[in-house]
């Protein structure tokens, strides 16, 4: 029995190191997303308790500021009802019948008991119309007394004839005091003798302003219209009389009512509250409340706000470093399974380029190395030792220095641009192999997309070996030269037969026929065969034009002779003859000529572009244009015809393919791709075409 459950597998087993691991891991993972889960919730929790505390500390700075618009407006109501009380006993004073006769010694003493019962009141002062007083307590009423001291106000009273209330007056020559003066005028029917009047003592209105019941800590001032101080509930000796601050006067001006920010005399910064006060002449009441008052509990809101803030701050730094921590260990464990997985990519990757004789590499322009496989080493000439993976490694510059001189700097201008674009390259360059002709290779590739904000300096591509095309289609374009050329001789021969051969029959037989016109005029033919002679000498005629034509279509001998510029004046003027189409030409930068073959590709691009002109365009105007520049030449054909859509009809499209119009351009095509040359066209429905060719030339040796 033992010897059977020796050998029998038991289906119980115990748990290895690496579950483990990961239950420890399962562990502190769930701890650390219960911390995170409650700094996460403690967060907005302390912003709000913040942001709740400052709204009502701004919410109590408010109502304190109410609080002090409601005082000052019961205080600025207080002292303007105290002073129209004064001014109302002064108004029945100016009743009295003592002033009708008037008897000054009767007035003297109505005036010393209404004085007594108004202990604020310093004196009273009967003036006449000319400002001179007639009565003033201060002095007995046979002394003399002088002109009243506030006259500003006298006048005010004198022009409007109502009562007025003055400002703080300058020192009286009686009293020797800054009185505040309130006038009444004494009016007797249409006569207006005198203006009654008292003077109050600043301690007086000092004293009113007291009694206004002003919050405990304000500073009460009161000033006049000019903005000079009457009162003031402290400092009274050092600011009586003087200009109000810049902030007060132009609180004044710029409403009756409201707040504004100023200094204190001890040097802190207070907000004011004034109201200007009702029938008193422009006189406005302010009150100082201490900035460090009102702002004391939006401070402390501020302080327990900022706290709150830090204290967030600390708790999304901890929040962010357990999140990240967890972030970077499941990073760690998918770069892990991706470098497997790239690994096992790229192995088959290698299998497959060796299968199509492809080369690979890996370009890192941040460390200046290229590595790749070993079919790229060969096809790009790489003198480099393998580091493994059947991969070799070079410099960057020693990869660069074996391409071609030529292609060098458009292969690393098209390398930049892929790195910097993450566009696919695709590029041909010739290589220098040791012992052997320049080789054809083609680069594919591209760099990898990480995402939109991380930028990479690696360039995966793949090298092709293309030697046998770019070798087939040198070949294809030797043939086509030689086509051409064996064209332009045979054109040549054709039209120097025609001038010579042909031409020279033709014109004998127009001397012939007009030798056989004299013959019969001499011998009086019937008038039927000198019209016939006539029909014959015509034909003869338009023959040998038409001759002339097809010699000068195969080949101008203009061209040969004169060059490229009498050569084109003369196909665009008989041209527009035949044709009846206005046309200019214009030649721009060296007159030297061009070689040749350059010249003959341009007269029969233009000769083809005039015919396209003449079937197509419907053109009432066409303008030619070359330019020599110091690298290539330049020409642009232009004309005003009906246009096209060249989305529908590209210039690389064969001809006679694609919807209408058709344009005959391949043979422009072929003519250009043996001169390395480039073909442009614009147009565009009801706005004529352009015909833009660039032809290289040759550097000179």
């Amino acid at each position: 029995m033992h010897g059977i459950l020796e050998h029998v597998p038991l289906n119980i087993r115990g748990v290895g190191p690496a579950e483990k691991t990961g239950r420890r891991r399962l562990g502190r993972g769930s701890g650390r997303t219960l911390v995170a889960l409650a700094l996460a919730a403690a967060i907005p929790v302390l912003l709000l308790s913040g942001w709740v505390a400052t709204v009502m500390a701004q919410q109590q700075r408010d109502l304190t500021r109410h609080a002090a618009v409601i005082s000052a407006a019961r205080v600025a109501e207080r002292v303007a009802a105290d002073i129209a009380m004064q001014m109302a006993a002064l108004e029945v004073q100016a009743a009295a019948t003592s002033l009708d006769q008037p008897d000054f010694t009767i007035f003297y003493a109505e005036a010393e008991r209404l004085k007594r019962a108004h202990p604020l009141w310093e004196t009273v002062e009967l003036s006449g119309s000319d400002g001179i007083q007639v009565v003033n307590l201060l002095r007995a009423l046979t002394d003399g007394l002088g002109p009243t001291a506030d006259r500003k106000s006298f006048d005010e009273v004198m022009r409007t004839r109502r009562p007025t209330v003055g400002g703080i007056g300058p020192v009286g020559p009686i009293s020797g005091k800054r009185l505040v003066a309130l006038r009444v005028p004494v009016i007797r029917g249409a006569a207006f003798p005198y203006v009654l009047s008292i003077g109050l003592a600043t301690k007086a209105v000092s004293a009113i302003l007291r009694n206004a019941c002003a919050p405990e800590g304000w500073v009460g001032t009161i000033v006049d219209a000019d903005g000079n101080t009457i009162a003031r509930t402290r400092a009274e000796a050092e600011e009586l009389g003087h200009p109000a601050d810049a902030a007060l006067l132009a609180a004044i001006r710029r409403a009756p009512q409201g707040f504004y920010m100023g200094s204190a005399l001890e040097g802190s910064d207070v907000e004011v509250v004034y109201r200007t006060l009702k029938d008193t002449g422009g006189w406005s009441v302010h009150f100082s409340v201490p900035a460090a008052k009102l702002d004391a509990p939006v401070a402390r809101s501020y302080y327990v706000l900022a706290g709150g803030s830090v204290l967030s701050v600390g708790l999304a730094l901890a929040l962010v470093g357990l999140v990240g921590r967890d972030m970077a260990q499941r990073r760690s464990g998918e770069q892990a399974q991706f470098a497997l997985a790239l690994r096992s990519s790229e192995e088959q990757g290698a299998v497959a380029a060796e299968a199509a004789e492809l080369g690979t590499l890996r370009w890192d322009t941040a460390r200046g190395r290229v590595t790749g496989s070993a079919r790229a080493a060969h096809l790009l000439g790489w003198k480099a030792g393998v580091t493994g993976l059947r991969e070799t490694e070079t410099d960057a510059h020693d990869a660069l220095s074996a391409i071609s001189v030529d292609d060098r700097q458009r292969l690393a201008e098209a390398l930049r641009g892929s790195l910097a674009d993450g566009t696919t390259l695709d590029v041909e360059f010739r290589v220098n192999r040791s012992g052997s002709e320049p080789n054809w290779v083609r680069l594919t590739g591209r760099t990898p997309v990480l995402d939109a904000d991380t930028s990479t300096s690696l360039f995966y591509g793949v090298i092709s070996d293309i030697e046998p095309r770019k070798r087939a289609e040198a070949d294809h374009a030797e043939l086509l030269r030689k086509l051409n050329e064996a064209q332009e001789d045979e054109q040549r021969r054709i039209a120097r037969e025609l001038h010579d051969q042909v031409g020279q029959t033709v014109t004998g037989l127009s001397l012939g026929l007009k030798n056989l016109e004299g013959l019969l005029k001499s011998s009086s033919p019937p008038p039927q065969a000198l019209e016939q002679l006539h029909w014959l000498q015509t034909i003869a005629g338009e023959i040998g034009r038409d001759i002339h034509h097809a010699a000068v279509d195969l080949r101008p001998t203009a061209l040969d002779d004169l060059g490229l510029r009498e050569a084109l004046g003369t196909l665009l003027r008989d041209w527009s003859e035949r044709h009846g189409i206005r046309s200019d030409l214009q030649f721009i930068g060296d007159s030297v000529r061009l070689p040749t073959r350059i010249e003959t590709a341009i007269y029969r691009i233009v000769q083809e572009a005039l015919t396209n002109v003449l079937k197509h365009a419907q053109a009432s105007d066409v303008s030619v244009s070359v330019e020599r520049r110091p690298e290539q030449v330049r020409v642009i054909i232009e004309d005003d015809g009906v246009g096209f859509d060249t989305d529908a009809c590209p210039v690389g499209s064969p001809e006679g393919s694609g919807p209408k119009p058709r344009l005959g351009l391949s043979g422009i095509r072929e003519r250009l791709s043996l001169l390395n040359g480039k073909l442009t066209l614009e147009s565009s429905p009801g706005s004529g075409a352009a015909l833009f060719v660039y032809i290289p030339l040759p550097r000179p040796t």
